[in-house]
């Protein structure tokens, strides 16, 4: 019983170690931005475009060339945001079909030679959603 004691003790303190640290320790989810802006009544968060399309940008491979701040490989949604500014539906819609077509390497609309993976498996409604999201992260 002697030795087992210790190994069980050691075994719970690195449970215990492993759980608090996986909690998190204060470092906030890339993109869950929920601050509320000076003089608005709701966050983000309890916005239906917002929650839909962060919940369609996480679950697709967005975030491997796209951060809501500072530029990746792809610009940041910020940028995006920022540069649509007062979209349309109609400009909405050429966004949506910009993710689900992709963009030729030649034809970089950031000025760069990068090209943008298509994703054909997206829905034009879930593509028009992330868009909605997007143009939202405007800083």
């Amino acid at each position: 019983m002697r030795k087992v004691l210790p190994v069980i003790v050691f075994i719970f303190a690195t449970i215990t170690v492993c759980s608090i640290a996986a909690c998190g320790g204060g470092d906030k989810k890339e993109g869950a931005k929920t601050d509320k802006a000076p003089g608005a009544e709701n966050s983000l968060a309890d916005n239906p475009d917002y929650t839909a399309g962060l919940e369609l940008v996480s679950k697709n491979d967005c975030l491997t060339c796209h951060r809501t701040a500072g530029k990746l490989t792809g610009p940041a949604y910020e940028e995006v945001a920022a540069k649509y500014a007062g979209a349309d539906d109609k400009k909405i819609e050429e966004l949506a079909n910009t993710i689900i077509k992709g963009v030729a390497a030649d034809k970089g609309i950031w000025g760069t030679n990068q090209a943008m993976t298509p994703h054909p498996a997206i829905s034009v409604d879930d593509a028009k959603k992330m868009v909605k999201y997007i143009l939202l992260l405007k800083k």
